[in-house]
C-alpha cells in the first residue's frame, strides 16, 4: 500500500459533511392546507405577488396571470442535489403539478428531462414516468438520480473507494489512464489530471455493481468543473485570466470524497422514499420533437424546455463528458440536435423565416433587422417547439395536460416572450389553455448579463 502523496483525512471530510445539515427527517406531511405558508407580498417594484414558502398546497388557488414567489427548500434534497445542472426545476413545482393533475399509477412524460427533477418527483409520488432528452450527459445523470440503491451495498462500496483514494501516488498513474481531449492541458493542471485519473481508477477497480459505479462516477463528474481552470459559474466552459481560481494539490481528492459521501446519503434518502413497482424509462431514439410512443399514452406531461437562444448544454458539460467517456472530440453534431441551439448555417438565415403567428412573426422581423442569424435562431426555436407541442398532444390521453414552465429572454435587446408564442401555437394544435401564471426567479445558477436577465418563468397549463 502506498502512503498518500498529499495527506488527506477522510475522518475530517466526514465531519465536514456532517455539519452541512442538509438532511431532514424522511417521514413528514407534505400536503399542507392552503393558508399554511401562503401570503400576499409587494416586491421592490410595488407589484403584488403571492409568496409560497416550501411545499405548495395542492388546492392553491391560481388565477390567470397571477404571479408567485415560490421559496424552495428542497433543491438538494433526495437525489436532486447530486450534480449541478443549469436552469433546472426547483422540486416543489413539479411535485405540486404532478399531485394536482395526476393520480397514483399514472404515466408522466418529461420531453426535456434535463436532470430528471420531474421524474424523481413522479417516483416519490407513486407515478411512473418517461424521461426524454437528446443530451447523453443528461440521460446518464437522470439514470443515476432515479435509481434506488440498497444501503447495505452502497455504504461498504463507498468506504472501499475512500480507502483506495488515500493511496494516491502520482508516480503510479500512467499517461494512458488520463483521457485525451481538446485543450485538456489548458483546462487542468497536471496535479488535477493525475488526481482525477486516480479517482476514476479507484472507482473502476473497486466497484462491481453498475448502479453504484455510476453514482460514484457522477460524483467524480460533479467536482470536475470545480477542480478545472474553468469558471465555475458560467454556462460556457471558459478559462478567465482574471479569475484567480485557487487550485491546490489534493483539491480533487478531497472534493470528490466530500461529494461522494454527500451523494451516497442523498441517494439513500431517495431510496428510502422510493416505492417499488414504479419506474422511470429513459429511452434511446426519442426526441422532444419525435416520440416513439403510441397515441393516447401519457396521463400528464410536465417540462421546462430550453430558452430560445438557449444554454449550450454540451459546452456546459464538455469536461464532464470527456472524463466520463461520453464524448471524445468535437461536440458540434451534438449541439445541432438541441432545441434552442445557436449552431446554425449561414445559408439558413439569408432570408426571413416566419412561424405563422402574428405576435411571434412581428418579433422575429424586428430581430431580423438587427441580426439575421439571431432571428433564424428564434424562428427555429419556435418551429421545434411547435413540433414538440404536436407530438405531446398526440401522445397524451384525452383530457391529459401538458404543463410547460418556460422563461422569456431578450434577443438583441428585444423581449422574446416565449410563453405567449407557445400559448398561441398550442391553440392551433388543439390544446385549450386552462391556466397560466408566473413564477418569480430569485436565484440564478448561471451568470447572466443583467440586460439579458428575465426574472419571471411562466407556467402554462394546456389541456387536450
Amino acid at each position: 500500500m502506498y502512503m498518500t502523496y498529499y495527506p488527506i483525512s477522510i475522518q475530517e471530510i466526514k465531519q465536514k459533511v456532517a455539519k452541512r445539515k442538509i438532511f431532514r427527517p424522511i417521514d413528514r406531511a407534505i400536503d399542507f392546507p392552503s393558508d399554511y405558508n401562503v401570503k400576499e407580498i409587494t416586491n421592490e417594484f410595488g407589484e403584488s405577488l403571492t409568496r409560497v414558502d416550501g411545499e405548495i398546497p395542492i388546492d392553491l388557488e391560481v388565477s390567470d396571470g397571477q404571479r408567485f414567489l415560490f421559496i424552495s427548500y428542497d433543491q438538494s434534497r433526495y437525489s436532486h442535489g447530486i450534480h449541478k445542472y443549469p436552469a433546472k426545476f426547483f422540486p416543489e413545482l413539479p411535485r405540486w403539478l404532478i399531485k394536482r393533475y395526476s393520480k397514483q399509477g399514472d404515466l408522466v412524460l418529461d420531453p426535456f428531462a434535463g436532470s430528471a427533477t420531474t421524474n424523481i418527483e413522479s417516483l416519490l409520488a407513486k407515478r411512473n414516468s418517461v424521461a426524454i432528452d437528446v443530451d447523453p450527459f443528461a440521460k446518464y445523470l437522470a439514470k443515476v438520480k432515479t435509481t434506488p440503491i440498497e444501503k447495505s451495498e452502497l455504504f461498504p462500496a463507498v468506504e472501499a473507494i475512500l480507502k483506495k483514494l488515500v493511496e494516491f501516488n502520482p508516480t503510479q498513474t500512467r499517461d494512458s489512464e488520463i483521457p485525451d481531449f481538446p485543450y485538456r492541458d489548458n483546462w487542468f493542471t497536471k496535479e488535477m489530471l493525475l488526481e482525477l485519473a486516480h479517482i476514476k481508477k479507484s472507482i473502476n477497480s473497486t466497484v462491481i455493481d453498475k448502479d453504484i459505479k455510476d453514482l460514484c462516477l457522477i460524483s467524480m463528474s460533479s467536482v470536475i468543473r470545480a477542480v478545472s481552470n474553468a469558471d465555475d459559474n458560467c454556462t460556457r466552459t471558459v478559462v478567465r485570466k482574471k479569475l484567480n481560481k485557487e487550485i491546490y494539490p489534493s483539491f480533487a481528492l478531497t472534493k470528490f470524497a466530500e461529494n461522494l459521501i454527500l451523494n451516497s446519503h442523498r441517494i439513500n434518502e431517495f431510496s428510502q422514499r422510493f416505492h417499488s413497482g414504479y419506474r422511470v424509462e429513459i429511452p434511446d431514439g426519442n426526441d422532444a420533437r419525435y416520440l416513439t410512443y403510441p397515441d393516447d399514452t401519457f396521463d400528464l406531461a410536465v417540462t421546462s424546455p430550453p430558452y430560445a437562444n438557449a444554454v449550450d448544454y454540451p459546452r456546459t458539460h464538455q469536461l464532464e463528458m470527456y472524463w466520463l467517456g461520453i464524448a471524445s472530440g468535437s461536440l458540434s453534431k451534438l449541439k445541432e440536435r438541441h432545441i434552442g441551439t445557436e449552431v446554425v448555417k449561414a445559408s439558413d438565415y439569408k432570408q426571413l423565416h416566419r412561424i405563422d403567428d402574428k405576435e411571434a412573426d412581428e418579433k422575429i422581423e424586428k430581430i431580423y433587422k438587427l441580426d439575421q442569424r439571431r432571428a433564424f435562431i428564434a424562428y427555429k426555436y419556435l418551429h421545434d417547439m411547435r413540433l414538440n407541442l404536436k407530438e405531446v398532444y398526440r401522445a397524451l390521453k384525452p383530457g391529459g395536460r401538458y404543463i410547460i414552465v418556460v422563461g422569456n429572454n431578450k434577443i438583441k435587446g428585444e423581449l422574446f416572450e416565449s410563453w405567449k408564442y407557445l400559448m398561441n401555437m398550442s391553440d392551433s394544435i388543439g390544446f385549450n389553455v386552462e391556466n397560466y401564471f408566473g413564477s418569480e426567479i430569485i436565484k440564478h445558477f448561471i451568470k447572466v448579463p443583467r440586460e439579458e436577465r428575465i426574472n419571471t418563468d411562466w407556467i402554462i397549463i394546456l389541456k387536450k
